[in-house]
């Protein structure tokens, strides 16, 4: 019986939204049939936005203003009325008086819905109970909204629906909007900061033909106009290195890279990196880059640089804390690698601590395997953890003193990686017995490993200087930043799983 009830209050629901929604069609309708058709508008003069207004009253006070924006609420008191108009900067509340825009515009007024766009000019004043308002003497529609918004008091809660409509849920959570104007200013405050060191922003291919530089699965699709099958890039490095071979000693690139990999609070198949090569420095540089840009950005448009993160506070002011992988592993398990040599050592105490391996790990698979089953999960406070094995860095330059070692460094800020750098490999030598090795590993079965880049080969015996080098996950900063749980958080519009049809 209760089944029955509820099918009957939806049906009823939904009847009433049709006819809702047939309502406004037909004010749309009857406003074409008076050649007054608001999608005919073309341009519509906006002189300020609301929040300029407010936090700036004492210029504006008495003055003839123009603002427009959607309208999110109103008011009808007989003669006179109030509406809330929302623009990109806030919203601001409009008194609308029959005597000041005319009889025929006030019965316009009236029959407006909430979500319509409008134009209004009038005066800044500040009513009796002390709201800055404007004073309309002229209003304008100026795009018809056929659809309803969300109730205004509850907002688009629904997540998933809240991805799949962004717009709308930037019209009904304040938060979301400011969350993505902070990331616009978190990659310009980044440009500017790239651009004083003498950094030049470059563009490298999206689609290649070897899609290297990570351990990632690539997107593949096919090149009608030269009928070849191309992959979506990975990552920007080797093109990026290209260019460091051809002289051009600073070069950054933010674009986006596709991984056909999993999805989840910290992953989505298609995300922001930022690359940067540098000639004549080493990883040490990039960890000193680094720390000075997080700072930086933080201060700059954070405002400090202490923030909070889910509740924990992250001083990004502190000098950031450097440790070996080994030293990391050894700091929070007690566990000493250097005192592990072999790789049947290594499988004995990876089952001895239940931590799973594959047939074709090795001594340096181990480490990181340890690494990551026992010591992200305590590195809240900035830390770069350096000195990463060979095994998983098939780009890297070896250190002189440990080559089974190689000059890389990961930042981990709330136990996540939030970018990765080397000291790059420059011997080309080395490199094509690199990419042999990463052949081998996927004809044993990784679908993520490199394959040999002869191109990229021959830039490197051309020669390319001592370089450093480091990737960024932009989102996962921004994340940060601006307190975000989720990457589909900061992400415009965030993969999803197609809805049924």
């Amino acid at each position: 019986m209760a089944e029955i009830t509820n099918q009957n209050k939806n049906q009823n629901q939904n009847q009433d939204i049709n006819q809702l929604l047939k309502v406004r069609r037909d004010k749309l309708a009857e406003l074409q049939a008076a050649g007054r058709d608001p999608f005919a508008i073309t341009r519509y003069d906006v002189t300020v936005h609301s929040t300029d207004v407010k936090e700036h009253y004492e210029d504006w006070e008495g003055k003839e203003v123009t603002i427009a924006g959607r309208m999110m609420s109103r008011r009808i008191m007989g003669k006179a009325s109030f509406c809330n108009v929302q623009d990109l900067k806030g919203n601001i509340q409009c008194y609308v008086a029959r005597d000041s825009i005319g009889e025929d515009s006030y019965k316009d007024f009236k029959k407006l819905d909430i979500g319509d766009i409008i134009g209004i000019q009038g005066t800044v004043f500040t009513t009796k109970t002390g709201e800055i308002s404007i004073h309309a003497s002229e209003l304008t529609l100026l795009s018809k909204s056929l659809q309803i918004l969300p109730e205004k008091y509850h907002g688009l809660t629904n997540t998933d629906m809240r991805y799949r409509q962004r717009y709308v849920d930037l019209i009904m959570n304040e938060d979301v909007k400011k969350t993505f104007v902070m990331r616009s200013r978190i990659i310009s405050s980044i440009r500017r900061y790239l651009d004083g060191l003498g950094f030049l922003e470059v563009e490298t291919p999206m689609l290649v033909s070897n899609a290297g530089g990570a351990a990632a699965r690539p997107f593949e699709t096919h090149y009608n106009a030269l009928d070849e099958d191309v992959k979506l890039r990975i990552s920007l490095e080797l093109y990026l290195k290209r260019l460091i071979v051809g002289g051009m000693e600073r070069v950054y690139e933010i674009g986006r890279v596709f991984r056909n990999e999993g999805l989840d609070t910290r992953h989505n198949p298609e995300f922001t990196l930022m690359e940067l090569y540098q000639a004549y420095t080493d990883y040490h540089g990039m960890m000193d880059l680094t720390e000075n840009m997080f700072r930086h950005v933080a201060q700059e448009v954070c405002g400090t640089a202490v923030i909070t993160y889910s509740g924990v506070e992250i001083d990004l002011g502190k000098p950031f804390e450097r440790l070996t992988m080994i030293d990391a592993i050894k700091k929070y398990t007690g566990i000493d690698f250097e005192e592990i040599r072999t790789t049947e050592e290594a499988k004995k105490l990876a089952d001895e601590k239940e931590v799973h391996y594959e047939a074709r790990h090795t001594r340096g698979d181990i480490i990181n395997l340890f690494f990551e089953e026992f010591v992200e999960e305590h590195l809240i406070q900035p830390t770069f953890i350096m000195d990463h094995p060979v095994e998983v860095s098939p780009l890297t330059k070896r250190k002189p003193d440990k080559p089974e070692l190689v000059e890389r460094f990961e930042l981990f800020i709330y136990a996540r990686e939030m970018c990765n750098a080397y000291s790059e490999l420059n011997d080309p030598i080395d490199q094509r017995a690199r990419f042999a090795a990463q052949e081998a590993a996927f004809a044993a079965g990784d679908e993520e490993a490199n394959h040999t880049d002869e191109d990229f080969l021959n830039a490197l015996e051309i020669g390319m200087p001592p370089t450093g080098g480091i990737g960024y996950g932009i989102d996962r900063l921004v994340m940060l930043l601006t307190d975000s749980p989720a990457i589909r958080d900061v992400i415009f519009f965030p993969t999803m799983k197609s809805l049924e049809k």
